[in-house]
């Protein structure tokens, strides 16, 4: 019998349990791990990323040959 979803092939299992708080905590590792991440970076480099779209960078894609 080829299993359905992922629930049918956790449900058989012995460590069902284990699995689902193993992948809960690596979820929550990651994001925790990312906003540490984000709160690192200076503010300066976030300044620079957010005014990258309002900087007037029209001479270097319409270069004329």
């Amino acid at each position: 019998m080829i299993p359905q979803n992922f629930k049918d092939i956790l449900s058989n299992s012995e460590n069902a349990g284990f699995y689902q708080t193993l992948a809960l905590i690596i979820f929550i590792l990651f994001f925790i791990v990312l906003v540490i991440y984000v709160f690192s970076k200076p503010k300066k480099f976030y300044r620079e990323e957010e005014n990258a779209p309002l900087q007037d960078d029209e001479d270097d894609f319409n270069l004329k040959n």
